[in-house]
């Protein structure tokens, strides 16, 4: 039977150290919100295999979907022999996400293959060739996906050069001094000194940027977003891959705000732990490419579509849009009774149950990654799982799943709030 050592030597063997591993230990089984090592040992999952499990580890209903799926067929490619699963879905996504115009959906695999379809899909309508991200955004880990994240250490050292006519504006940030108004006024100065408004494709943003920080996007920022599009015919994604299906509270994160995108990227729990993707958009901008422009051979593969179909049921007969406020209340509370005997604590953030705190080092102001580590490396040695983020890597963000029961929430923030007050030294 292999153990964590045994594997740990066979993975440093066996694989590259490119693929960044956090946990030291090898999973062997999950149920909801917890998993047990191959040696047995039980952790609480605040990771959520980073926002994938809104609905929890083999959820029976998704299971369920799947295997009834299984048995009848896993693989047809959608583009040589459709079915109606596909079709549906799409019809389910259109009806949930924000907006009653006319939309459109495409399925994908990842996170990344749909946001390089979203800027397919926009160039295609537009015939311009410019897109505009933000600092902290991260949009995956193809070349295109890498250009548009704005955050060099890890996902970009080593790998450029980039896609060109990318280019980057600041996400607002009070914390870190970033106003709206600067914002918005180095969008106009790229447009006076960088590029001609006129051949800007897209603008893409992250309603709550995921590893950027879980910074939320203001209103009145979005607003003026928006208007900016509209002036010069420059269309808006709403990358909503870590925010999507409850994780904020709401089906999507845009249904916070009063603002329409012309595109959104789907990912993550859309499937609840199968590999699915999905961009939605208006239905005239989403026709723009010609037949064969969009797609993959796994695109929308029929036992992720089937997951997704459960995964949908399952957000709305058990309530975890409602769910997500409750849990988000409760962790935003418990945080803030901690925060008055930690220091370290710069802030607590978050719209739902996407919360994270900041930390800093409370003498200098500075943002303080060595006790980030150190608080993550005590949890996770009492057996709580916490993923860390963040431009300054200062950031510890909580994305259990929704159908976390009570008790082992409870048990969970108990483990938080030691690792918090502690010496949090603790090595793992």
């Amino acid at each position: 039977m292999s153990n964590n050592q045994t594997l740990r030597q066979r993975q440093a063997a066996a694989t590259p150290r490119g693929v960044g591993v956090m946990a030291p230990f090898f999973i062997e089984r999950a149920l909801n919100a917890e998993l047990w090592d191959v040696e047995g040992r039980r952790f609480i999952d605040f990771a959520g295999g980073i926002a994938v499990l809104n609905t929890g580890h083999c959820h029976p209903t998704v299971s369920a979907a799947v295997q009834k799926q299984l048995a009848a067929f896993t693989h047809s490619c959608y583009q040589v022999v459709p079915y109606e699963s596909y079709i549906a879905l799409a019809e389910r996504i259109n009806a949930l996400t924000p907006g009653t115009h006319a939309k459109k959906t495409a399925f994908f695999s990842s996170g990344a293959e749909a946001v390089e379809n979203a800027i397919k899909i926009a160039r295609a309508a537009t015939a311009r060739s410019a897109v505009i991200a933000f600092t902290g955004g991260f949009h995956g880990r193809t070349m295109m996906g890498m250009a548009l994240t704005g955050k060099v250490t890890p996902y970009k050292v080593g790998f450029g050069p980039f896609p060109g006519e990318v280019y980057h504006a600041p996400f607002p940030q009070e914390l870190h001094g970033v106003s709206i108004e600067q914002s918005l006024q180095r969008l106009n100065e790229l447009f006076k000194a960088d590029v001609d408004p006129q051949r800007v494709a897209a603008i893409i943003f992250e309603p709550v940027q995921g590893e950027g920080g879980f910074y939320i996007a203001p209103p009145e920022w979005l607003r003026a977003l928006r208007q900016l599009c509209d002036q010069h015919g420059i269309l808006l994604i709403a990358d909503e891959i870590q925010t999507g299906f409850a994780r904020t509270g709401q089906w999507f994160a845009m249904q916070h705000y009063d603002v329409l995108p012309d595109l959104m990227t789907l990912a993550k729990s859309l499937a609840g732990g199968y590999p699915l993707s999905a961009v939605c958009g208006r239905a005239e901008i989403m026709d723009a490419p010609s037949p064969g422009g969009l797609g993959g051979t796994y695109a929308g593969n029929p036992l992720a579509i089937a997951a997704a179909h459960a995964v949908l049921d399952v957000i709305e007969t058990e309530q975890l849009n409602q769910r997500a406020n409750q849990l988000g209340d409760r962790l935003q509370a418990r945080l803030q009774i901690i925060a008055s005997a930690v220091p370290h604590i710069a802030q607590i953030r978050g719209l739902g149950a996407m919360v994270a705190i900041e930390l800093i080092d409370p003498a200098t102001g500075e943002p303080d990654v060595a006790k980030t580590k150190a608080i993550q490396a005590h949890a996770l040695a009492q057996g709580l799982i916490l993923l860390s983020c963040g431009t300054y890597a200062n950031v510890i963000r909580f994305l259990f799943p929704l159908t976390i029961e009570d008790t082992v929430f409870a048990e969970a923030l108990d483990i938080l709030e030691a690792a918090l007050k502690g010496n949090a030294d603790v090595a793992t």
